[in-house]
């Protein structure tokens, strides 16, 4: 029994081990044979390896994930510079527009070629500067409740079709994005919203980036607000 007693007490638990292996993080380079001689079952299956094998494994397993981490960044960033040259495209047809009549159309037009966007509206609440333009299509009332809904976002929203706007945008249409348009002097109060929808289900998605959606909405309304 004192023998068994002895053996309990010498026995030494794996949190020992590791405890004593991070207290001398050398203690291999010290002990270099040991690597040889400790040997693992190979993560891949295919029987026993030296430490030193699983270490190299271990290695080549994470450079494997980085590789695959930086082609997504790679892939990522090339869609950003795609979607960047659009929207830079974008701005310069605005900034070479004089006239509001056209700037609906444009926009429409601009989402089509540019973004592959199936229907874009715009609805402006605010009145004109000019009480003769309000003839223009921008400046069909909308219900008002549609009009809190918009002016209550925070972001863009991407999704679907809320009810408030069953009226607006083709009911083909699967996905859909609300942009609310503010002036510069004040970004709670939206005077407007521009509204886009696609045939992709996958296109305006609840948990997409708005980066370019928020950009785009500045666009338009800084088109906007000198008409009003």
């Amino acid at each position: 029994m004192q023998q068994d007693y002895q053996a309990q007490n010498n026995t030494i638990s794996v949190d020992q081990v590791a405890g004593y292996l991070r207290a001398h993080p050398h203690f291999f380079e010290e002990q270099a044979s040991l690597l040889t001689e400790i040997f693992l079952p190979s993560p891949h299956g295919s029987g026993a390896i030296s430490l030193a094998e699983r270490q190299q494994l271990a290695q080549r397993d994470k450079i494997r994930v980085q590789e695959v981490m930086l082609a997504q960044l790679i892939e990522f960033g090339e869609q950003n510079d795609v979607t960047s040259h659009k929207v830079h495209s974008f701005s310069i047809k605005l900034l070479e527009n004089q006239n509001l009549g056209n700037l609906e159309p444009l926009i429409a037009e601009s989402m089509q070629q540019i973004f592959a966007v199936t229907q874009s509206q715009v609805r402006i609440w605010l009145n004109p500067s000019d009480a003769a333009v309000l003839h223009d299509a921008v400046f069909t009332p909308v219900d008002e409740a549609f009009s809190h809904w918009v002016t209550a976002l925070d972001a863009p929203y991407c999704g679907v079709k809320p009810e408030l706007a069953n009226s607006l945008l083709a009911d083909n249409l699967q996905s859909f994005a609300f942009i609310p348009l503010y002036k510069s002097s004040d970004k709670k109060q939206a005077f407007g919203v521009l509204m886009l929808g696609s045939e992709d289900q996958q296109r305006f998605k609840a948990d997409m980036g708005l980066m370019y959606l928020k950009r785009i909405g500045d666009l338009v309304s800084a088109s906007f607000s000198r008409y009003l």
